[in-house]
């Protein structure tokens, strides 16, 4: 199948499919006379099995890791489940930071119930104030402590 069929089937952009070739976790399709890739019904399960994974939040390198193992299954799969193990953890963060981006913009949206015009709105005056510095009721002194302890990509951050 040439790769739009291969995208349609999957639900993958073109270019996806592409970039995790390239990448070296799908096969190389092999070439049509006129240049085409044409993929198998094999690396359509690859691609799938890809998919699947991403779906779960998977990062591209715990993906080549099950890929590793699923083309040597002899190995015991102590691996495999500190590597789930690790990303529910992941899953457990990203809620606790969801959570406190919740509470953020809980506050934020508390500084404005009224109908005013854009410059007396309490939202957006907060915003410009936090910009230029001050203190914002979104970005607590605990949240701030919190966040310095986090991951920089995992919680939202005061002036990132």
């Amino acid at each position: 199948m040439l790769i739009g069929e291969l995208a349609r089937q999957t639900g993958c952009e073109v270019e996806t499919i592409r970039y995790y070739e390239r990448e070296g976790m799908l096969t190389p399709a092999q070439r049509t006379a006129a240049g085409y890739r044409c993929y198998t019904a094999a690396q359509l399960g690859e691609l799938n099995f890809i998919l699947h994974c991403r779906s779960l939040g998977m990062s591209l390198s715990d993906i080549r890791h099950l890929a590793a193992f699923k083309a040597n299954q002899s190995p015991a799969c102590d691996d495999i489940n500190l590597l789930i193990d690790q990303q529910i953890s992941k899953v457990h963060q990203q809620l606790e930071c969801l959570n406190l981006l919740e509470q953020q913009l809980i506050a934020l949206r508390e500084r404005c119930h009224e109908q005013h015009s854009t410059a007396e709105c309490g939202i957006l005056q907060t915003l410009i104030s936090a910009a230029e510095g001050e203190a914002c009721v979104c970005h607590t002194p605990f949240e701030q402590a919190t966040q310095s302890h986090a991951h920089p990509h995992t919680l939202p951050h005061k002036h990132r």
